[in-house]
């Protein structure tokens, strides 16, 4: 009898439950796709990184370099488990040519090197370490992942020709955010082009304890040893490894959670809609004296059966979708070390959706103590008690149309009722906003500003030459003729030391010139414009403890200088630790100049791409637009579809919410449908009034949803860009989208579930529901 009972009362209504069931299943499938994704990324990375044994401390450098001198500082430095200096050779992207076509488009530094003997070493795609014949050639992963090249390719690099042999994993340049890209060929064929190209040494250390990272690079800057190139360390490795689907990983995680707070709100519509229709039954089982707690197990049993078809449902299709959403992480890390641990965290996570479901639902059912059994047997329906609002009249309507006017009247009169579906179309705004906000965003050209770059439309990149200074005012001399160009600005990083907030001193990379040209985002203060004022990245006042306003002392040509504090940026290159002035500095030797230039026309800018290309084969010119996509590509890419996937969720959540609280409402209103109908309301006039009651609740819904993704979600987004080194951030909106094709597309969900939800409400008899 008991099952009898239980099976009626899930058939019963099967719309309803194949619903609920759903909501269950979707919240199921994130979860358990969160927790395999959050277990999979970081132990895939551990991986990666253990296998190539990457250096704790990284130091590039171009030009002359005293391998002694290096040699010595390591043995005499206890914190030093292993040293070594890789080369890296420089080769221009036109004379790198893959299956009939250059690399001049790339952004990326290319550059041959040789498998390393020590640590930092080149992978397959199996993790075993390289062993590269001459005549081959191992190529980025990257450039697998876009079809630059294919196994088998020939590969010509300054007149001698080259086979692809397999593709590398780079621990240190895997990511698109590193600006250099490793070529693995062997020793010989190294030897044998070394002539060619410049030579760039990579500095590397293992250290006993990464703890010690700190003190150690702090060692290295005041011994004075080379440092003419970016610096970078293990943690940012990591960072910049593990972006791309950390930033995918952390949309559906927020998805996620957001998805089983509606699945909660929904069972409790489906619950109280089942109470509703229910509700002499539960008086009758009252009445005849069955204990509460045995009515309740009836209907705890049977959203426990819900639930856990659900759970099954959507861990059945998580093992479908997970294997598509780790592809990227495999392919570029490999298998994570906790493979099994993360299908136990995942099988946890659905779990404890299961657990949190019942718990929820038991306590829902504590309501049960409130019902009268006599009230239920005489009525069939709970008698609400409602104040109603009394400013707000039939009679003083003027404005509105009557069925309009009782569908404003009722929401305002019960609000509590309707907080729950304001609730979740807030969440549904919310979980459609934020990802597709952030993906506009870091896709738009306004983001380069929190790079660390201005936003231009040509960037020139003279570096890894000798006679830097000569040849970047070579380039400004034409550009000053150049009539296709409205402004420009050159920009010279020169490097100093600096004393720290300990007294240490260290070196500071300052990009000298005029900032207000092309300035980059501030997240306090502004961009430096006198002498005695310099800005500061945000990863260096924080390691230097400084805020805008306070002193630096800077060492230039042996005297200290004062400075102030005038800003702090954001900026992801060169390791994050950069710095901006405007003072001139000429005793001071240039690491490298950057020409930021702005065209009138910007259609012309592949046309002076080419036409600069020709004239300064020493300079590298980029498309700022390129620039972009090559760098962020892969991270725009993973987030689009997130925001793609939560926009599919968040209309999904607001269709079958509709619908459900619609249901419920047709249960609960039957007496009062039935006097409309007795007054002379037609079927289409009650349905007008129901879809008022929807357009308020949306409406007011959608404005708080998208003040609370522009504040909160803003702040959740900035918080994890701001992890590798971009701060200030703020959403660029696509009006369009996000005041337009939302509010539409929501509107639509919401007219589709009214319209259904209520579509037995014209079958209500009058006869079966006014008895007094």
């Amino acid at each position: 009898m008991y099952f009898r009972i239980l099976g009626n009362g899930i058939f019963k209504s099967k719309t309803v439950t194949l619903i609920t069931m759903i909501f269950v299943a979707a919240a199921a499938l994130l979860v358990s796709l969160a927790a395999v994704l959050i277990v999979n990324l970081p132990g895939a990375l551990d991986t990666l990184m253990s296998q190539a044994k990457t250096p704790h401390f990284m130091q590039m450098h171009g030009g002359a370099i005293d391998r002694t001198r290096l040699a010595d500082f390591a043995e005499g430095n206890n914190q030093v488990e292993d040293f070594q200096v890789l080369e890296f050779l420089n080769v221009d992207g036109a004379q790198l040519v893959i299956g009939g076509h250059s690399l001049a488009d790339k952004i990326q530094d290319n550059g041959l090197s040789t498998q390393s003997e020590k640590f930092d070493y080149l992978l397959d795609l199996n993790g075993k370490r390289i062993q590269v014949s001459d005549g081959e050639i191992y190529a980025p992963i990257s450039y697998m992942k876009d079809g630059t090249a294919k196994a088998g390719d020939r590969v010509v690099i300054w007149g001698k020709a080259f086979t692809v042999a397999g593709f590398l994993r780079d621990s240190q340049m895997n990511s698109p955010l590193a600006s250099s890209k490793r070529f693995l060929v062997s020793e010989k064929d190294y030897s044998s082009l070394k002539e060619f190209g410049s030579t760039e040494y990579l500095i590397e250390f293992r250290l006993k304890e990464l703890s010690s990272l700190g003190s150690f690079e702090a060692s290295y800057l005041s011994a004075g040893l080379e440092t003419n190139g970016p610096t970078v360390t293990y943690p940012l490795f990591k960072t910049m490894n593990a972006l791309s689907d950390g930033l995918m990983i952390g949309v559906i995680l927020l998805v996620s959670l957001l998805v089983v707070a509606v699945a909660l709100l929904c069972i409790r519509f489906t619950l109280l809609a089942k109470i509703e229709d229910d509700y002499r039954e539960i008086g009758v089982m009252k009445a005849i004296g069955l204990r509460l707690a045995e009515i309740r197990k009836i209907y705890l049993a049977q959203y426990g059966v819900i639930a856990a078809a659900g759970c099954v449902l959507g861990l059945m299709c998580s093992f479908l979708c997970r294997d598509r959403l780790l592809e990227n992480i495999r392919l570029y890390m490999g298998e994570s070390e906790h493979a099994s641990l993360a299908l136990m965290f995942g099988i946890s996570g659905v779990l404890l959706v299961f657990l949190t479901i019942l718990a929820y639902v038991n306590k829902v059912l504590k309501g049960f103590r409130n019902i009268s059994a006599a009230e239920a047997i005489r009525f069939g329906m709970s008698q609400e008690k409602a104040p109603g609002v009394r400013k707000f009249r039939l009679s003083r309507n003027r404005v509105l149309s009557t069925n309009v006017f009782l569908g404003i009247q009722d929401v305002l009169t019960r609000t509590r009722l309707y907080a729950t579906m304001l609730a979740v179309f807030v969440i549904a705004s919310f979980i459609i906003i934020v990802p597709q906000n952030l993906y506009h965003t870091i896709s738009s050209e306004d983001f380069i500003t929190y790079m660390g770059i201005g936003k231009c439309d040509l960037r020139i990149d003279v570096q890894q030459t000798d006679h830097i200074s000569a040849k970047a005012a070579e380039i400004v001399k034409h550009m000053a003729g150049d009539r296709d160009i409205s402004r420009y600005a050159v920009l010279t990083t020169k490097l100093f030391k600096v004393k720290g907030p300990d007294g240490i001193e260290k070196r500071l990379k300052i990009e000298l010139g005029d900032h207000g040209v092309f300035p980059v985002a501030y997240s306090q203060g502004r961009a430096p414009a006198a002498e005695n004022e310099i800005a500061l990245s945000v990863i260096n006042a924080g390691d230097l403890g400084k805020k805008t306003g306070d002193g630096i002392t800077l060492v230039r040509g042996g005297k200290e200088t004062k400075l102030t504090v005038c800003g702090i940026y954001s900026d992801i290159t060169n390791g994050g630790k950069t710095a901006k002035a405007a003072f001139a500095a000429p005793e001071a030797d240039i690491m490298w100049s950057v020409i930021y230039a702005e065209l009138g026309n910007r259609s012309l800018v592949g046309g002076k791409v080419s036409d600069y290309e020709r004239r300064y084969g020493y300079a590298k010119v980029s498309d700022i637009n390129e620039y972009i996509r090559q760098t962020f590509g892969a991270t725009i890419s993973s987030v689009g579809k997130a925001s793609r996937a939560g926009t599919g969720v968040g209309l999904m959540l607001t269709l079958l919410v509709t619908l459900l609280f619609m249901k419920m409402l047709a249960a609960k209103d039957r007496y009062s449908i039935a006097v409309l109908k007795a007054l002379g309301f037609t079927s289409r006039d009650i349905a007008a009034q129901y879809v008022s009651r929807s357009a308020v609740v949306l409406i007011a819904g959608i404005v708080l949803g998208t003040l609370l993704a522009n504040t909160l979600g803003e702040a959740l987004a900035g918080g994890v860009i701001s992890w590798f080194g971009a701060s200030s951030f703020q959403f660029t909106i696509n009006p369009l989208w996000a005041y337009l094709m939302c509010p539409l597309m929501m509107a639509g969900s919401v007219l589709l579930g009214t319209m259904s939800g209520i579509a037995n409400g014209g079958q209500i008899k009058l006869s079966s529901h006014i008895k007094e």
